[in-house]
């Protein structure tokens, strides 16, 4: 078996060569990755902090429909904590694939021109969380 990840008591698998990529007429083949040299500081918390801001976003928004007020701390509460986090969070991605921009632009245009788009998007849902909060703080 000439295969390292082999071991004992494994089935043998007849692996076939991946196919080599496609050029169009005189291009050259766009990788599917750029690797990433400068990781942003919350990327492995990424996950757990999005699950904190759908818990608290859960409660405030059932607690809304349920016939509580927005100056009520059981809305407040989850609203800011919920907020912070996507603010950071949403920060944190807006970084990530604005570098990322960078990193393409050399390799594939079209791909980071897309990339820029994404960042306009989120640098809007900044601003839309911004109005959030201050709606609930303002109630």
């Amino acid at each position: 078996m000439d295969d390292e990840r082999w071991q004992p008591g494994m089935p043998v698998l007849a692996r076939q060569e991946a196919a080599p990529a496609v050029r169009r007429a005189g291009r050259r083949a766009v990788p599917q990755r750029v690797p990433e040299t400068r990781p942003t500081p919350l990327q492995g918390i990424f996950i757990y902090l999005s699950v904190v801001v759908l818990i608290c976003g859960t409660v405030a928004i059932t607690a809304w429909e349920l016939g509580a007020p927005l100056s009520a701390p059981i809305v407040r509460l989850p609203v800011l904590i919920a907020g912070g986090l996507l603010l950071v969070t949403t920060g944190d991605e807006t970084v990530r694939i604005g570098r990322s921009v960078g990193a393409w632009w050399p390799v594939a245009r079209g791909r980071a021109a897309f990339r820029a788009v994404w960042v306009a998007v989120l640098l809007i849902g900044i601003a839309l969380e911004l109005g959030a909060i201050a709606l609930v703080l303002a109630a």
